[in-house]
């Protein structure tokens, strides 16, 4: 029977290499392969703000994620998409661009949801927070004499259920803007949701709907056409994109201040290795030079920070919009 010697160099090599292999799940997995990509999730439809700015980040952080694609998986006022992210493994390869409706919103709107906003998913970081404005048409100005937040409250009180907004859906900031004021000026607006707020957008230039509030980002090529009259804006302050237009809270809806904002998640139980690299690698991604041009054209305020700085946020802006469902009075079964 022969014996065959193993020397000290092969077996030392052996055990790097299987040191290695133990340590891959936490180095490796959060990087995407052509065959094997990273997956991020927009739980809306195409062409949203959170659309545009996840495909934006992707395409910074591709310098150290490797190959990342962008998923729409829209439905449910965003919990289609947000579900399907909290059930996916948490090994880096399948995150979510969660939101103001997500992951504050919601959990205080519907009365069943089929995840929680914390303990479902890992923080990441905070993307941006951007205003929405609210704004009508020409001609629904000219048609009803409403020029600003004074004249469309005196309106709504003359004219009850009169007059309706639209919204990028149940729990969307244009949603709970749109209810805030209906509790604070003590007026009656129809609600009506549509899927995504481009649809939204679209039907009130196409006058089927009389006023939304929109994401400013997104209505401020309109409102520079003249298509579209901006009111007031959502936020305590005003914004630098439209100096000139006064806040809900100017305009005489006191301690009004509602902001979209969108942050990345990962499923839960994720390895706080890679949740540190892809912190890492989408703030350096979000603070970069070429994104900070993006968000400029898009009125947004970029972001970034700890994935514990974007737990407490969630967590305040839970506390703070369950008192603003409560006002409201609304709910969605």
């Amino acid at each position: 029977m022969s014996t065959t010697k193993i020397s000290r160099r092969t077996v030392c090599a052996v055990l790097a290499a299987a040191s290695c292999m133990a340590v891959a799940p936490a180095s490796f997995a959060q990087t995407g392969t052509d065959n094997n990509p990273i997956r991020i999730v927009v739980p809306y439809p195409p062409g949203g703000p959170l659309d545009v700015t996840a495909r934006a980040v992707a395409d910074e952080a591709r310098k150290e994620l490797g190959n990342i694609i962008v998923e729409n998986k829209p439905g449910a006022g965003g919990n289609i998409g947000v579900d399907y992210v909290s059930k996916q493994a948490p090994d880096g390869k399948t995150i979510v661009v969660g939101a103001l409706a997500t992951h504050a919103v919601n959990p205080n709107l519907f009365s069943k949801l089929p995840y929680d906003p914390i303990k479902s998913f890992t923080p990441i970081t905070l993307i941006a927070q951007t205003p929405n404005v609210l704004v009508i048409t020409p001609e629904f100005s000219k048609k009803t004499g409403i020029k600003d937040v004074k004249s469309l409250v005196e309106y709504a009180k003359k004219n009850p259920d009169a007059l309706n907004y639209a919204s990028g859906g149940n729990g969307s900031g244009g949603h709970m803007s749109g209810e805030l004021l209906k509790a604070d000026a003590g007026i009656k607006i129809m609600h009506i949701p549509f899927k995504g707020a481009a649809a939204a957008r679209m039907s009130v230039l196409a006058g089927q709907t009389d006023l939304i509030f929109d994401n400013l980002a997104s209505a401020s090529a309109n409102i520079k056409d003249g298509k579209l009259i901006p009111l007031a804006v959502t936020t305590i302050t005003r914004s630098p994109a439209l100096p000139n237009v006064p806040t809900m809270a100017e305009a005489g809806i006191p301690q009004f201040d509602i902001s979209t904002w969108f942050a990345f998640f990962g499923p839960a139980k994720m390895d706080p290795a890679i949740q540190e690299r892809l912190n890492k690698a989408l703030v350096k991604a979000i603070q970069s030079d070429a994104m900070k041009v993006r968000f400029d054209k898009m009125a947004a305020l970029p972001k970034g920070g700890t994935p514990a700085e974007l737990d407490a946020f969630v967590k305040a802006e839970l506390a703070k919009y369950k008192k603003i469902v409560e006002a409201s009075g609304a709910k969605v079964d």
